[in-house]
């Protein structure tokens, strides 16, 4: 039987981004490959919003996908999300990777400024696991 594996999380800006901020976010994601070309992380699965949705609220982009298989790949899918976020403005990135196998993964990505701006280093990373269930 093989399992499927989940990934998912959301990129968090700031609650009042500019015109320009959006732009350069939505540029960077829609510059991923499309899905058939390299699956593991591509456009299809983030959501782009134009703008923030509520008052007050943070620009939130969301993501998620399924997988078969992706631990054996996990190391390249992290290399190439981090690029992602070198090229987007940011203040905090959380990525869930649930297994069957290995449980579940949070990795939390947080800017060492106020905020992430493209090209900047300055990026720090933690990541927590559990594991639920017979061992």
């Amino acid at each position: 039987m093989q399992y499927e594996s989940l990934v998912y999380g959301c990129i968090i800006d700031t609650n009042d981004p500019s015109a320009e901020r959006i732009k350069a976010n939505k540029t960077a994601m829609m510059a991923l490959p499309f899905a058939q070309e390299w699956p593991f992380l591509s456009q299809e699965m983030f959501s782009v919003p134009e703008s923030v949705l509520a008052s007050n609220s943070s620009y939130m982009v969301h993501f998620g996908a399924t997988y078969h298989g992706i631990e054996y790949e996990w190391q390249s899918w992290i290399s190439h999300f981090e690029r992602l976020l070198q090229r987007m403005y940011w203040v905090s990135a959380k990525v869930h990777l649930d297994t069957v196998v290995s449980g579940t993964h949070v990795f939390t990505w947080e800017s060492e400024d106020e905020y992430h701006k493209p090209g900047s280093s300055g990026i720090r990373v933690h990541c927590e696991w559990s594991k639920e269930g017979n061992v």
